[in-house]
């Protein structure tokens, strides 16, 4: 058996109650009420890392003495799900309810997500999955339907404050580390409580009194919580066109930092910056867009970390620029309106008319090759015109 010694600290801190939970405010009286209950409910954990995921789930089978079984979608297949299941009807006949939880569901292909499904809703099994990506495109929509999506926050500084000055107590070294020292720790532990604890424990181990730079040695180099394919690689890039779109030009340069950091292709910056200045600017700044291609062509020969500037310098001239989405809501508005009328005839005074026939049938009537000249018919389709008219 392990010492508690060898078990990590952040293992050893996990609650083993609700009311020990630091955090989820928001979510904390409704698990409660479920609890209170002893009415297992299916559910999905969505959150970033450290937020209590798996802590939560736990405490939940302990508190309604279900049978608790873990399952991680990184090492598992549908065979492990046929045991499990299989294991809960054995739990079943004996009037014992079977709580599965699954780390990282997202990871489950589609034909094993279905695995759950006749399951989940005959009640043989309460499912509590954990993902740190949006369940809306990660998990079937079956699932989903059949279990309740909880919400858990990013932990606040206080809260990891809280959580770090616990571990310092648990560890009766109170006196090796200031409370200076602990909100720098809960500062760069980005809301991951694991992070701060096990930072804390490396720190602690370099010996003496705990300083920031042991802290910063014990942290190793921070990397940004940021993933290419994930829920931040989206949040980061909408912050960074809305910041452009609402003229602050240091928020569009902090969010445009994060990603150079990360190791954001510099091209997919430069391609969203290329569509913003048709987007946003268009009309009331012509040059915008010139500007955007030429930055984008610039990054493709440069590279990094050079095209950081060329970035940055047309972010800085695009948030700045006057805004315009005149031309952009004329285009949506034709898209829908040829969707509407996607067959509609082409007046005949528009067509071409390169023979005798049809001319005299029309097609071209009254049409002159004259620089700017304007028919005195309407140049739409007449259902179309008549849409307008009467939504306009």
């Amino acid at each position: 058996m392990k010492s508690e010694r060898k078990i990590p600290l952040a293992e050893r801190m996990r609650p083993q109650t609700l009311d020990e939970v630091v955090g989820q405010a928001k979510v904390l009286p409704m698990l409660k009420n479920i609890v209170k209950k002893g009415e297992p409910v299916s559910m999905i954990f969505w959150g970033p890392p450290g937020t209590g995921k798996t802590t939560l789930a736990r405490i939940m089978a302990r508190e309604m003495e279900a049978d608790f079984v873990e399952l991680s979608a990184v090492t598992s297949g549908k065979k492990d799900i046929e045991r499990i299941v299989e294991h809960a009807r054995q739990n079943w006949n004996l009037g014992l309810r079977t709580i599965l939880f699954v780390d990282e569901i997202h990871r489950f292909n589609k034909a094993q997500q279905d695995a759950f499904l006749p399951h989940v809703e005959s009640g043989l099994i309460t499912l509590i999955g954990a993902t740190t990506e949006n369940p809306s495109f990660e998990v079937i929509t079956p699932l989903i339907s059949r279990t309740r999506v909880v919400v858990l926050e990013r932990l606040s500084r206080d809260d990891i404050v809280k959580i770090i000055e616990r571990g310092v107590a648990k560890l009766k070294t109170s006196k090796k580390i200031d409370p200076a020292t602990i909100d720098f720790l809960a500062e760069i532990s980005a809301g991951d409580a694991r992070v701060a604890l096990g930072t804390l424990e490396v720190a602690l181990g370099l010996g003496g009194k705990v300083t920031k730079a042991k802290i910063e040695a014990a942290a190793g180099k921070k990397l940004p919580g940021y993933d290419k394919k994930g829920d931040m690689h989206y949040d980061v890039i909408s912050a960074f066109i809305k910041s452009m779109r609402g003229g602050d030009e240091r928020a569009a340069l902090y969010y445009l930092a994060r990603m150079v950091a990360a190791g954001e292709d510099p091209k997919f910056i430069a391609r969203r910056m290329v569509i913003f200045a048709s987007e946003d600017i268009g009309l009331a700044g012509n040059g915008a867009l010139g500007l955007a291609l030429n930055a984008f062509q610039a990054v493709e020969r440069i590279g990094m970390p050079e095209s950081g500037l060329i970035l940055a310098h047309v972010v800085v001239a695009l948030a700045r620029g006057k805004k315009s989405r005149e031309s952009t809501d004329l285009w949506f508005d034709s898209t829908k309106l040829a969707s509407q009328f996607p067959d509609s005839p082409v007046p005949l005074h528009v067509r071409n008319a390169p023979t005798k026939l049809m001319r005299d049938l029309g097609f071209g009537e009254g049409q002159q090759w004259v620089a700017g000249f304007k028919h005195q018919k309407p140049y739409l389709p007449d259902d179309a015109l008549k849409f307008l008219d009467r939504n306009h």
